[in-house]
């Protein structure tokens, strides 16, 4: 049960739900006691022909709303290897730094690229609290890009 946040116990019925960094969330249950709770908080309830109750639980994405900048592999704007990331990767197009997020978390930045998924694999300066560096593969795209605010919508962690 080492996955496992949080279990209930209510009646004769036990609610398991999983962490929240695990998606969908279930859950399911012998007897018709919980589905009061089940369907406030879900998007859908359905019964199997063994009469348990399944509800899924919505998925509520994470956002930030954060300064969007650029950077490019400029030893300027970089360290001694300007074309691998922090961590350990090449850069490439959908490559983003962010500090406040962990590496392999996938995003998107809708009101500024769509929904074009990004990848955090490299960071920035350590005073960079509140930003995101999306990588571009010239200096000149990465000036011309400048600085804007924008929501940052993690879509995977």
């Amino acid at each position: 049960m080492g996955k496992y946040i949080i279990a209930f116990l209510v009646g004769l019925t036990i609610i398991v739900l999983p962490k929240v960094s695990e998606t969908p969330s279930i859950i399911e249950t012998a007897h018709g006691s919980v589905i009061e709770i089940a369907n406030a908080a879900s998007q859908e309830v359905s019964t199997s022909n063994a009469g348990t109750t399944i509800a899924t639980l919505p998925i509520v994405p994470k956002i930030y709303q954060v300064w969007v900048t650029a950077y490019s592999s400029d030893p300027a704007q970089t360290d001694s290897t300007p074309f691998i990331t922090a961590s350990n990767e090449h850069v490439r197009d959908g490559i983003i730094a962010a500090n406040f997020l962990p590496f392999g978390t996938k995003l998107k930045i809708p009101a500024v690229f769509g929904d074009k998924i990004f990848t955090v694999e490299d960071r920035m300066a350590e005073r960079k609290k509140n930003f995101v560096d999306v990588w571009m593969s010239t200096k000149s795209a990465a000036v011309d890009f400048g600085i804007t605010q924008a929501d940052v919508v993690v879509v995977d962690n």
